[in-house]
């Protein structure tokens, strides 16, 4: 499979995620990647149905962009992502978990815990999603099935 070639990368978040969604936007910028912040822009409260909806149509729209998705457990935008046809979007405790997403599963949205994960560990499991590419081969007709 040929690598893909990413060159944006797009934010967003729920209010309970937006402290970590400002750490992992400034992180990003240090490291010179191209990203977009879809939102929200304080932690005034919000519905993560709604970041999450935009986050899932920008990455459908851009097939060379990549999404980081936050809120508070990380599962209610996870889910929300997951309804909308063509979006993969993988919650990630680990860098293990974050190759395996990528590798096995093509997700094409990085999913955190805002309120159960560090910055620290954090930017080596966005390293990872961002390095790693989809094996296809015995792979492919199960992410085939996915829609």
């Amino acid at each position: 499979m040929q690598k893909q070639v990413l060159n944006t990368y797009a934010l967003a978040s729920d209010h309970a995620g937006f402290e970590l969604k400002e750490k992992i936007k400034s992180y990003l910028k240090e490291n010179s990647y191209n990203i977009i912040d879809l939102g929200p822009f304080s932690n005034e409260s919000v519905d993560y149905p709604d970041y999450g909806k935009i986050l899932g149509k920008f990455v459908l729209e851009n097939k060379n962009a990549l999404g980081i998705a936050i809120c508070g457990s990380g599962i209610g935008i996870s889910i929300a992502l997951n309804r909308l046809p063509g979006i993969r979007a993988a919650l990630c405790n680990s860098e293990e978990i974050a190759k395996l997403s990528r590798n096995h599963n093509n997700a094409n949205i990085l999913v955190l815990a805002g309120r159960f994960i560090t910055m620290n560990k954090s930017s080596g499991i966005i390293d990872t999603f961002f390095k790693e590419t989809f094996e296809g081969g015995r792979h492919e007709r199960r992410v085939n099935k996915l829609g």
